[in-house]
């Protein structure tokens, strides 16, 4: 099994970490402690180490401090992840600025494998030495990115830098990302949990409202209510000066994107809701509200989440809800929390390896352990439901 917190022992651990935080005389932390030895000791030889908070050394990071017990444990360790994590940063963060000048990958700053998820576990650790340089360079380039003036924005992804070639052949002239897990909000997450936690920037602020007006603006609504295209499509217009690309036609961007953390409302409306968090803007908060009110007015099957699993699946639609019922107290997300638990106790497979499956793109089941498509991430958010713990393991998504 890889170290990852995707699909790794370092996913494991965040379980466990949560578990203790749950039962602290259980022993949770000792079962915790065993998996994030084996996921160090694969990651110290380069085994299935790859690029990003999901694959790579800021998920282990993660993993080890929320096993720490807020920092009293794994102090060596952590030292000399964050000296490998503020290294990668700073990598990452000069490819970025090199190469920028005609879109990027959506790897170089989303929070799979980009600069927004590596920046949930920099904010994480925000006051040791060794990150704070690193934080403050991976958010002045998402900055860079996003208040550049220039149209398409600089953080557009032409179809060459698109992840394969289905993507291509959808967006022959590249697109602009909408979802939580590898588009605009994403950044914008991230932009507002840096700034609610009391940190100034340059040009933060403006970053912050920029992304949000745009997606505001794209919004893709549909008969249930706000909604939220998976990308906005880019094409090649002919002008004065030249070719140049610009989005096409809302009429042409095809159907709302589903209704999960990854893509869709409920990912795009959390991150708006942060941004008017940090901001204090009303505005921005009612439109994510009303984006997920609009989910509980679509019917089960339009949701288009038959996965129990949290990135395209009912445990993080159920995470972000019940990140909306803490923060609005309404009794409509409280209700429907308690529907989606409902639905994810049906979806328990007794007979299968972990309780869980993963339905994949195509109706192939698989089993797999961790936390973005495994059976640990459907059993945190079951686990949240259930106890009211803080869930400080959904900074991982930024989700809070």
């Amino acid at each position: 099994m890889p170290p990852s917190v995707a699909q790794g022992n370092a996913g494991l651990a965040v379980l466990w970490a949560f578990l203790d935080r749950c039962a602290p005389a259980e022993g949770w932390d000792l079962v915790g402690k065993a998996h994030l030895e084996i996921a160090a000791r694969a990651a110290e030889r380069g085994v299935g180490v790859g690029n990003g908070f999901f694959s790579g050394l800021s998920g282990l990071a993660f993993a080890a401090s929320q096993l720490s017990r807020d920092g009293m444990r794994y102090q060596r360790l952590l030292a000399t992840l964050d000296d490998a994590v503020a290294e990668e940063t700073m990598r990452l963060a000069a490819h970025i600025r090199m190469n920028s000048s005609s879109g990027v990958s959506v790897g170089d700053f989303d929070v799979i494998s980009g600069l927004s998820g590596t920046g949930a576990y920099l904010l994480c650790r925000h006051e040791q030495p060794a990150i704070q340089v690193a934080l403050a360079n991976a958010v002045d380039v998402l900055t860079t990115l996003i208040v550049s003036d220039q149209s398409p924005p600089a953080w557009h992804t032409p179809a060459r830098l698109l992840y394969d070639d289905i993507a291509r052949e959808s967006y022959p002239s590249g697109n602009l990302n909408c979802g939580l897990a590898h588009g605009a909000p994403g950044m914008l997450a991230f932009l507002s949990l840096v700034r609610s936690s009391g940190l100034s920037f340059p040009r933060l602020d403006d970053a912050i409202v920029i992304v949000a007006d745009w997606l505001v603006a794209n919004r893709l609504d549909d008969e249930w209510g706000v909604n939220w295209p998976t990308a906005v499509p880019l094409e090649e217009a002919e002008t004065a000066a030249g070719g140049r690309l610009r989005p096409r036609a809302r009429t042409d961007w095809g159907r709302p994107s589903r209704a999960a953390w990854c893509y869709g409302s409920p990912g795009v409306a959390r991150a708006l809701s942060l941004a008017g968090q940090a901001l204090d803007r009303p505005e921005y908060r009612d439109v994510a509200v009303s984006a997920m009110e609009a989910v509980f007015r679509r019917p089960v099957a339009a949701r288009m989440i038959d996965s129990p699993t949290f990135c395209h699946g009912v445990a993080g639609l159920l995470a972000v809800t019940l990140r909306f019922a803490r923060d609005t107290r309404s009794t409509l997300f409280a209700r429907e929390a308690q529907k989606l638990v409902g639905q994810l106790l049906d979806a328990f497979q007794p007979d299968s390896l972990l309780g869980y499956r993963n339905l994949e793109f195509g109706g192939n089941e698989t089993d797999q352990p961790g936390l973005l498509d495994g059976a640990a991430g459907v059993s945190l958010v079951l686990m949240t439901a259930a106890t009211g713990v803080e869930p400080t393991w959904d900074r991982a998504f930024l989700l809070a």
